[in-house]
């Protein structure tokens, strides 16, 4: 019985210990960037670096662009294909999944070929068209997870009926997904948006070939220049990822409110 018990508490173990060592490796060696004493240098660097501030504000504006275009996009599609057109989820499922068997930098030369600046629609002409740009392309690369994240919550309610008990009170569609069919899949929303917050904050691959200003290539510049402050950086993006998860199981365990 003991042994038994033990067995999955040593996997656990294991595990953490494979994530985690390396991870407390990082942290010690960014602080060594005074010789003879740990510090916090290189991380004073890192934030009094203007770069980082202007990198990391567009990344995550950028990052929160994505996640509402995303989500207008993908819950109406799921919820549509779902409720009327069953048929058509394998069709969605090979859709979605396209991100991820094609490059970036083909999609991304692809965009290039159609909205260049001698195309019927110069997106790449100018920098608001290529901030469009860079955000269809970010919605591309978080379809995957967007799509499935969600599709999955609404596979654990029963959309036919919500719908048709918010169609007899005489409910709008609009008003349905805004106010039955989202507040139910909430947890499922908020899965799909941070992991395309993960996704998008350090990408390098389109914020580099489009020359936008973002947090990707400004982690690539500093790993290939210098040594502490990649490791500084790490410790940084990692938190970053944590605080996403740490808000995600605060925004989706809390249980609506009820109006009265």
């Amino acid at each position: 019985m003991r042994t038994s018990r033990l067995g999955p508490w040593l996997v656990v173990l294991f595990g953490a210990l494979y994530f985690l060592l390396p991870l407390v490796a990082t942290f010690e060696f960014s602080l060594r960037m005074q010789r003879g004493l740990y510090s916090f240098r290189a991380y004073e660097v890192i934030f009094a670096d203007p770069r980082f501030r202007e990198t990391f504000s567009f990344s995550v504006m950028a990052s929160l662009a994505t996640i509402v275009a995303g989500t207008l996009l993908v819950v109406p599609t799921a919820y549509w294909v779902r409720l009327r057109l069953p048929g058509f989820r394998p069709i969605m499922e090979f859709v979605t999944l396209l991100p991820l068997v094609i490059p970036a930098i083909v999609i991304l030369f692809g965009y290039l070929r159609m909205y260049n600046s001698s195309s019927w629609l110069p997106l790449a002409g100018t920098e608001a068209g290529t901030n469009v740009l860079l955000l269809c392309g970010y919605v591309a690369l978080s379809l995957p997870y967007m799509y499935r994240a969600v599709d999955t919550g609404l596979s654990a309610i029963d959309v036919a009926t919500l719908t048709e008990a918010a169609e007899s009170l005489g409910a709008s569609k609009w008003r349905i997904l805004a106010s039955v069919i989202l507040p139910n899949i909430r947890s499922a929303v908020l899965s799909g948006a941070f992991l395309t917050f993960a996704i998008v904050i350090g990408e390098f691959v389109f914020a580099s070939l489009l020359n936008r200003p973002g947090f990707g290539p400004y982690l690539q510049n500093v790993g290939a220049n210098r040594a502490y402050e990649p490791a500084a950086l790490t410790i940084v993006a990692f938190a970053v990822t944590w605080g996403c998860m740490g808000a995600l199981q605060l925004l989706g365990g809390r249980a609506p409110k009820r109006s009265r």
